[in-house]
């Protein structure tokens, strides 16, 4: 049987040098672990619109969503995920855990002590080394 394919947009959100993640819930596919806000693609959206959706379900956020900062394919052993990760700006609302176990504001040395699933780990690397990325547009 072929392994589904997902697709997934997920939103990178910086403010004041901090970068916004959130934990899976404990009973969820790779639960307990800390990921970027965003979701599953509905058929009929663009990841751009499934972003915003999913920030407002998750978060209770409205964002601008922005550049496309990473784009790469995962295959975990009974799925595939197609991972879309974009810059996003806070438009109106306060980020509340509504659709995540919580959240957290992080900076760049506080990275590693959080357990990403392995799909992030590229985009990971960059946000280690590319302290630019942390500003905000």
């Amino acid at each position: 049987m072929d392994a589904e394919i997902l697709d997934v947009a997920a939103g990178l959100l910086f403010r004041q040098g901090k970068l916004l993640i959130t934990q899976r819930y404990a009973q969820s596919h790779l639960g307990g672990l800390w990921e970027f806000p965003g979701g599953k693609r509905e058929r009929e959206e663009t990841f751009e619109q499934c972003l915003k959706r999913e920030l407002r379900e998750e978060l209770g956020v409205e964002v601008l969503v922005g550049e496309l900062i990473e784009s790469l394919t995962h295959a975990y052993a009974t799925k595939t995920v197609r991972l879309n990760f974009y810059r996003c700006t806070l438009e109106s609302g306060e980020p509340q855990p509504l659709g995540c176990a919580d959240l957290k504001w992080i900076g760049p040395q506080e990275l590693s002590e959080y357990q990403f699933p392995p799909a992030d780990e590229r985009l990971l690397e960059r946000l280690r080394e590319d302290f630019g990325m942390w500003q905000e547009a």
